[in-house]
């Protein structure tokens, strides 16, 4: 018996004891049920001839597809002809190992990159051979390259440590995005090399057999293609992004039906994992942020699929499929302030063309209207943000689609409600303009923070009350050490430290008891399991109830034993006036709110939050504001309850 079939059955058995399946894992396998091998072999569009693009010597096919960016996509490819093609250093990759800088290596690594992806559009663009020579030279310099993969990403490998190996190849995201741009520029620019000297385009293709299509097919050990899953693996947005990139790569170099074939399932055998992963109701536990490569890229995956199958294969009706999409634009607040629960940001307004295609495939006014709807604060035509996004196909498709999207109408109207019953997460909004954001789940979801129980709360689509998000990535980040990290903390979130005591990281520390009242717009939990023994906590109930003009949040608890202080904490970047008791003031952009309690049962303090650390202070400023209700007696059961209302500014 196989190594891997020990595995599994191992771990059916395991789980079947404990009940520890991965969260929200379901064997649906949509697209190995959509077909077997023997469909997809017959299906598969052989020779490029699914390519929906123009063909390098149709001009007047090239003008057509570019339109008015035609001369934007030479400009930016003639600054780059006396480029000086970048060297990483082996200590840009070591300095991840030694400080944990990611920049080190992955600055030289993205200049180079984005001037290749400029020179290969501008001779998309042109059709001269101006741009052969430059092109080439960026070529050869990636082939000479020990590896793609990003310094972050080498602890992939077998050896120890970030210094590439020569001995064996990762493919990761930076892997990812290199391969698909050489691929098309394999496809498309072929001959023109050949005309020079046939070596480079041997020597390239033969790099990319080796480093994607041969380290694919031979390799399990990746842990995004969650062939061997445990109760414990969770599989995240890794999983489409590097699949679609792998699946790019067959398409446009295997002409073997049977080695293509193979290929082609083994990636749809992984990404059933991922979406056997993710919730029925579709929220993207990693947040808006991550959307664009988790469902985003599920839907690129699907969409070449259905073009390399001419759409033999196609589970876009499937409702899971739509209600992941859905889910960028429902998470949308206003003036390009979204939801931003985890290791995602504040400000992020999405990709307007993606998400105008991925509505468009499964049928979504909602994701169509709202790609409309921020149209124009996202308008940012391939030409400029192709090198941002690191994803010649996503170029490709937005000026495929760029007379529809320009048809497009603003639809969208956002619900008075939104419930993901099961990722547990709440939006509800009044006619007031106030609109909450509220999570239960678990402390163990990919790019967790310790938040079970948070809440964010919007007035007229400005933050008041907030979810910081995360800092720059760094090596701390991901390691052991994470939870030391402020913004990871739930003492950093809008949530009780309980006696005196934080929630707790792991997978038992969740909400329980979660049940949401459409009718009442009130949403209840009990928070306790998401701190640790020590705590002595039996129950914490929180319900939030979002009345005409007001917020009202409610806590009654039980504890077993006091040994420490309750203290509830609320994160705001706006100016804040606790000097009258019984009310805190917080004005924030022509924005007053007041925030009502008890003041018999609690002393307000204000704690000042440095930001030193761009990616935090680009959204918030140089500093935030903990605003902390220290209960002034303990006992072991009790209630407390905050209103937190609307009020005309007087800034």
């Amino acid at each position: 018996m196989k190594i891997r079939q020990v595995v599994k059955i191992v771990y059916v058995l395991f789980s079947k004891i404990t009940k520890a399946r991965p969260k929200a894992y379901c064997d649906r396998n949509f697209l190995q049920k959509e077909a077997d091998f023997k469909k997809l072999k017959s299906s598969l569009v052989m020779k490029q001839k699914w390519v929906p693009y123009p063909d390098y010597d149709d001009r007047d096919g090239w003008n057509r597809f570019l339109g008015p960016y035609k001369n934007d996509y030479i400009c930016r490819g003639e600054a780059c002809l006396g480029y000086v093609w970048k060297v990483v250093k082996a200590t840009d990759y070591t300095a991840y190992e030694r400080s944990g800088d990611q920049s080190a290596m992955e600055l030289p690594y993205g200049d180079n990159y984005e001037a290749l992806l400029n020179l290969f559009l501008a001779e998309l663009a042109e059709g001269k051979g101006r741009f052969t020579d430059q092109i080439i030279n960026g070529v050869f310099h990636c082939c000479e390259m020990t590896t793609w993969a990003l310094s972050a990403h080498l602890r992939l490998q077998k050896a120890k440590g970030y210094l590439p190996s020569h001995k064996e190849h990762v493919i990761d995201m930076g892997a990812g995005w290199m391969a698909s741009l050489l691929s098309w520029i394999y496809y498309y620019l072929k001959p023109l090399f050949d005309n020079q000297n046939p070596l480079i385009a041997e020597r390239l293709h033969m790099e990319l057999k080796t480093r994607i299509l041969n380290t694919y097919m031979n390799n399990d050990h990746f842990w995004w293609m969650a062939f061997d899953l445990t109760p414990r693996t969770r599989v995240n947005n890794w999983n489409p992004w590097c699949n679609f990139y792998v699946l790019q790569c067959f398409f446009l170099l295997e002409n073997d039906r049977n080695r293509l074939a193979k290929a082609v399932y083994r990636t749809m055998t992984s990404v059933d994992r991922f979406i056997n992963y993710t919730q029925g109701d579709g929220a993207c536990a990693e947040g808006p942020t991550y959307w664009s490569c988790a469902a985003g890229k599920l839907y690129d995956y699907l969409r070449l699929l259905y073009d390399g199958t001419a759409g033999a294969i196609s589970i876009f009706d499937n409702p899971v499929i739509r209600n992941m999409g859905e889910y960028i634009a429902r998470s949308y607040v206003g003036n390009g302030w979204t939801v931003n629960f985890a290791d995602a940001s504040a400000k992020a307004i999405g990709d307007a063309e993606l998400i105008f295609r991925y509505g468009k495939a499964v049928g979504s006014e909602v994701m169509t209207g709202h790609a409309a709807d921020i149209r124009g604060i996202s308008n940012r035509h391939p030409a400029r943000h192709a090198a941002s996004d690191r994803d010649i196909y996503r170029v490709l498709q937005s000026m495929l689609y760029r007379e529809d999207f320009a048809k497009a109408v603003s639809s969208y109207k956002k619900a008075a409600y939104t419930w993901y019953p099961e990722t547990e997460f709440c939006y509800i909004t009044n006619k007031t303009g106030l609109f909450v954001a509220i999570k239960g789940g678990y402390n163990n979801e990919s790019h967790n923070h310790n938040d079970v129980g948070t809440f964010s709360l919007y007035l007229n689509s400005i933050p008041v009350f907030i979810d910081v998000g995360v800092g720059t990535y760094t090596r701390k980040t991901f390691s052991n050490e994470r939870y030391s990290i402020w913004t990871m903390q739930s003492d950093y979130h809008n949530l009780p430290m309980i006696n005196g005591i934080p929630q707790c990281h792991g997978e038992n520390y969740r909400a329980i008891d979660v049940a949401f009242n459409p009718e009442r717009m009130c949403l209840s939990m009990n928070i306790g399991k998401a701190y640790p023994f020590y705590a002595n906590v039996k129950k914490w109930n929180r319900v939030y109830t979002l009345h005409e003009n007001s917020l009202r949040i409610e806590d009654s608890f039980s504890l077993s034993k006091l040994s420490g202080a309750n203290k509830i904490n609320f994160l705001t970047w706006g100016k804040v006036d606790i000097s009258k008791p019984g009310t805190i003031v917080v004005d924030i952009q022509d924005q007053r709110v007041l925030l009502e309690y008890e003041e018999e049962l609690f002393e307000p303090t204000i704690e000042t939050v440095c930001i030193d650390d761009k990616q935090l202070s680009d959204v918030w400023g140089s500093q935030i504001y903990r605003v902390s209700l220290n209960a002034l007696k303990q006992t072991s059961t009790g209630s407390y309850t905050y209103t937190i209302t609307s009020a005309k500014s007087e800034i």
